[in-house]
């Protein structure tokens, strides 16, 4: 049995040239995040989906993810688990409210995981592009959630926005689907 587990980011978000110095602003965020979806499935190193984790005071990068469920062979590999995953280990705490404040881009709304997942990542804010009906659509499988399931975030503190540039996102989406990317759940 093995005793440790590591993941590989895709080869080429590793080589990716990213200014660490830049303030994002609140559209290059999301940007950033759908650019991230996008690049993954053009690049066939995962799903389309993208997140980034930025300082709320700054708009510092601290964190990307994409979707390496299919190659990592790790059904916990959304995109929202690997950027939390990066940014607890970069930052040194399993809590990321105890280094300061920090928000959560992504491409798409959480699944049910990736809900519990931002719950206690120690993020403040989630901004979502797509919605739980368009990852749907194209079949992906989001799991069992609230139906107010942003009620639930707000309730415990963190401030939710959605539908920000859901079109791009959900282009991205159509253009897995389209290209026939993997659609993969647990029940099929």
């Amino acid at each position: 049995m093995k005793n440790n587990f590591t993941f590989e980011l895709p080869e080429w978000l590793k080589h990716k040239k990213i200014d660490l110095n830049k303030s994002f602003t609140d559209s290059e965020k999301m940007e950033f995040a759908i650019s991230l979806s996008k690049q993954n499935i053009e690049e066939n190193s995962g799903g389309p989906f993208g997140a980034a984790i930025f300082d709320m005071e700054t708009g510092k990068l601290i964190s990307v993810g994409v979707n390496i469920v299919i190659p990592s062979n790790w059904s916990c590999g959304h995109a929202e688990m690997v950027a939390f995953s990066l940014a607890h280990e970069s930052l040194q705490t399993y809590d990321l409210s105890l280094k300061g404040n920090f928000e959560l881009y992504t491409s798409a709304e959480p699944c049910t995981m990736c809900l519990g997942g931002t719950i206690w990542s120690g993020v403040k804010s989630v901004v979502c592009a797509a919605r739980h009906d368009d990852i749907q659509k194209v079949g992906f499988d989001e799991g069992p959630k609230p139906e107010y399931w942003w009620n639930e975030l707000e309730n415990r503190g963190i401030n939710v926005r959605r539908d920000f540039m859901r079109d791009q996102a959900v282009q991205v989406l159509n253009q897995y689907f389209n290209t026939g990317g993997e659609i993969y759940n647990a029940d099929r």
